[in-house]
């Protein structure tokens, strides 16, 4: 836990440090927890929050307000949630933050958003997606109209998948135009529009507007409500290239969100163009990872959804060393993309049952979230145990129909929550032998 001697070091230089601490480790978040005797500062650090330091109730406001002035925030308003942003240079680091505030029984919680653009400026071709994945974004972009969504839940990489995309789009012959909330990173080249709803300018209000800039190709934040779905469809059907993104899980659970949403069945099937479906997991530490042998679980898992008898693979040092975090370094994109083809846009059109839907979608080329996660296993990229994390096992191995393995993974689900309670995972598997 760090230390401050807020005796003799002022408030503003213990912000300014705890700020670019936070950076320098390569966090995404960092955390200000009130409580009754203190202020607890976490960083999160590869999707995982952990303890860095301890502010005293003696200058628990005071690192507040210090927060909340270079955020430009009210710093007289404790009542109400307030959003702000700093954007400044402190000891020749360019910071983009976005700071959230939240009042509590025991003052306000702060969140910083500490915003990367160095993968999305690195471009699509340097996000570490499998060549198979690649070269189906590669498709889906060169279509010239349609809509293509990038899914995924809070945190997953959404934002950095799609300004890659804009990124690779942005030639002198097009024209993009973009409507965000809030407008991320700023793009040379591109008309970027910010959502201001206490004005009345909403997605559908400046999509409704966007239509008559002459614009071929139009990026929606994200598609919240019915009728920003519906302007989204005939905005595509007429000629334009739509990417948006939408808050769902995988390919079949995005069809069935919005075929719910009230959008004409028809105008979606001939629509909807691509998905890409993305979890992030957090990238094993090349140097310090440990090669063990797989269990008799781990091997049916790999047999039943690859193919593949794999009788050992990499895992996570849990003792970390000087390069990673306890046996993990930065994160990687887990995907599944979905091509549409006339049989899926039929379904959409004719109202198909889940079942069909499912079959259809999960029967032909797509590799899905599962797949590929175990292809990065296999690869030394990250883990078994990192992939049992993100995605639900159970529900996405429903579609081999084994009993059988139906019944070990009700075993596995209990076997990782004892993982969690006395970090014996291997040892508690092979004692159940499964």
């Amino acid at each position: 836990m760090k230390e401050f001697d807020f005796e003799k070091i002022p408030i503003v230089e213990i912000a300014n440090e705890i700020i670019l601490d936070a950076v320098n480790k390569g966090a995404s978040d960092i955390h200000f927890d009130p409580s009754k005797d203190e202020l607890r500062i976490r960083f999160r650090v590869d999707g995982i929050l952990s303890d860095y330091g301890v502010i005293p109730e003696k200058y628990k406001r005071n690192m507040i307000s210090r927060i909340k002035m270079i955020a430009g925030m009210n710093i007289m308003e404790t009542r109400l949630p307030q959003d702000g942003a700093i954007k400044s240079k402190i000891e020749d680091k360019l910071l983009d933050l976005r700071v959230s505030t939240l009042p509590t029984n025991n003052s306000e919680k702060i969140v910083i958003r500490i915003l990367d653009y160095s993968m999305s400026l690195a471009g699509l071709d340097n996000l570490g997606f499998s060549a198979e994945s690649m070269e189906k974004i590669n498709k889906l972009i060169r279509i010239p109209n349609g809509i293509i969504l990038v899914t995924g839940a809070t945190g997953t990489g959404k934002t950095t998948t799609l300004y890659s995309i804009l990124q690779k789009l942005n030639t002198e012959s097009v024209n993009i135009i973009t409507v965000e909330d809030p407008v991320e990173m700023d793009i040379a080249g591109i008309n970027q529009v910010q959502v201001q709803t206490e004005i009345g300018l909403s997605f559908a209000t400046v999509l409704r507007s966007i239509l008559r800039q002459d614009p071929n190709i139009i990026m929606i934040g994200e598609i919240r409500d019915d009728e920003t779905a519906r302007i989204a469809v005939r905005a595509s059907i007429t000629g334009h290239l739509v990417l948006s993104t939408l808050h769902t899980n995988n390919s079949l659970n995005t069809i069935e969100r919005l075929t719910d949403m009230d959008v004409e069945r028809y105008l979606l099937g001939s629509s909807l163009e691509g998905i890409i479906s993305q979890r992030l997991a957090r990238q094993v530490c090349p140097t310090c990872r440990i090669k063990r042998a797989t269990t008799q679980y781990e091997k049916e898992v790999f047999k039943t959804v690859l193919g593949k008898d794999v009788n050992e693979m990499y895992v996570a040092n849990k003792e970390g060393c000087g390069y990673c975090n306890h046996g993990y370094k930065g994160r990687l994109a887990i995907l599944e993309v979905l091509i549409m083809n006339d049989k899926i846009k039929d379904a959409i059109t004719n109202s198909a049952p889940k079942n069909v839907l499912k079959d259809l979608v999960y029967t032909g080329e797509v590799v899905t979230l599962l797949q590929d996660g175990l292809n990065k296993v296999l690869l030394g990229e990250t883990t078994f145990e990192e992939i049992l994390k993100i995605i639900d096992l159970e529900n996405d191995m429903s579609a081999y129909n084994d009993d059988n393995l139906k019944t070990n993974l009700k075993i596995a689900e209990s076997v990782h929550k004892m993982q969690e309670r006395n970090g014996n995972f291997n040892d508690t598997i092979e004692t159940l032998d499964i």
